[in-house]
């Protein structure tokens, strides 16, 4: 008899398996894949770090969530400075001056940017935006949304930006300075050997089980432990009994190329909508690997989900939204089971805020 279940190896199972095995307690965890680490899992392809589920850069303004993940790895000092290329033309991300500079060959300054984009913004301005193209001229004006937004949004999301929900964008940021730094945050960066790492440094000493689906039998799993930490999809675990939440997913092709540098650059975003992939990464640059003769490549494909995907991206609009209440008040009945992470909680989820729900979460176990 164990004390603690764990369902799912990823971030979230992981560091409370860690914590709770530091604590004394018996923990079993168990992983539907063949390998730990959730979507956040890298594997050496041509000695290159490849992260198989998509990027991920670990990036947090909370000092005490640097410090605990620093316990699993040296991370280097990577900064996320992605690059949009839309139809021959390539601009920096997230929108600032390097930018703007370029989209309008007259702009110089950040007093001439900002008038700028007043002016288009004043020109196309709706009083009340009724989907998200509205929306966003509202917010930075119509050259930026049509080079930068619009196909980019629409290939995500799979509709056209007239058909999507004003609220999908509260907010474009505009930077009038020349920083290309995605991020905010005062510590970033991607682990030294990668993800995979850092994981089997948390689940050193403790009983895994790989290849292990919860649902192939279910009573046997949660008759084994006194409590269930559950990290799958909540609507999943109550058979769907309200109806299946919504997510997008996301397909991946991946390539091992001849040469030493494809792009120049970790990420850069597609926001033609002409092509079919949102953005090609680089798993090379993450970790300034100069030396390997070969590269690897990831093409992202934005898709509609359906049961048996992958689900990536929660849709968080009104409709999910009380959905998701109904399976939490389930959730809330239960006194063995704990459900935690992006899918137990149907949220978006950066690394930083999973550590953080994580290592709250054991304060109430």
């Amino acid at each position: 008899m164990y004390d603690y279940l764990i369902v799912g190896s990823g971030l979230y199972g992981a560091i409370c398996a860690y914590e709770l095995n530091k604590r004394g307690k018996r923990v079993l965890v168990i992983e539907k894949r063949a390998h730990v680490g959730g979507n956040i899992y890298t594997e050496k392809v041509e000695g290159i770090n490849v992260h198989r589920y998509g990027a991920h850069i670990f990036h947090t303004s909370n000092k005490a969530i640097w410090n605990y993940i620093n316990q699993f790895a040296e991370f280097n000092n990577y900064i996320n400075q992605p690059v949009a290329r839309y139809k021959d033309e390539c601009y920096n991300m997230p929108f600032n001056m390097n930018t703007f500079t370029k989209l309008w060959r007259d702009v110089f300054t950040p007093e001439e940017a900002h008038r700028r984009i007043e002016e288009e913004r004043a020109e196309g301005y709706t009083q009340n935006p009724s989907n998200l193209e509205e929306q966003a001229i509202n917010l930075v004006g119509r050259t930026i949304y049509e080079k930068l937004v619009k196909g980019y949004t629409q290939k995500q999301w799979g509709r056209k930006c007239t058909e999507l929900p004003a609220f999908i964008i509260k907010r474009l940021p505009v930077r009038f300075t020349f920083d290309n730094n995605y991020f905010n945050d005062r510590y970033q960066g991607i682990p030294i050997g990668g993800y995979t790492a850092i994981i089997e440094k948390m689940l050193e000493g403790i009983e895994v089980k790989l290849n292990c689906d919860f649902f192939d039998d279910r009573e046997k799993y949660l008759a084994m432990a006194d409590k269930v930490i559950y990290t799958g999809a909540i609507d999943r675990y109550y058979d769907y009994c309200y109806g299946a939440l919504e997510y997008r997913s996301v397909r991946f092709e991946t390539e091992i190329l001849d040469c030493p540098n494809y792009q120049g650059n970790a990420v850069i975003n597609y926001t033609d909508y002409d092509v079919p992939y949102t953005r090609i990464i680089e798993h090379k640059h993450f970790e300034f690997d100069s030396t390997s003769p070969k590269t690897v490549i990831s093409r992202e494909y934005s898709s509609a989900w359906k049961l048996g995907d992958e689900p990536y991206y929660p849709v968080n609009d009104e409709k999910n939204g009380d959905l998701y209440k109904k399976y939490r008040q389930l959730a809330d009945g239960e006194s063995k089971v704990h459900f935690g992470g992006r899918l137990g909680q149907y949220k978006y989820y950066d690394m930083d805020d999973v550590i953080e729900s994580a290592l709250n979460a054991l304060e109430t176990l």
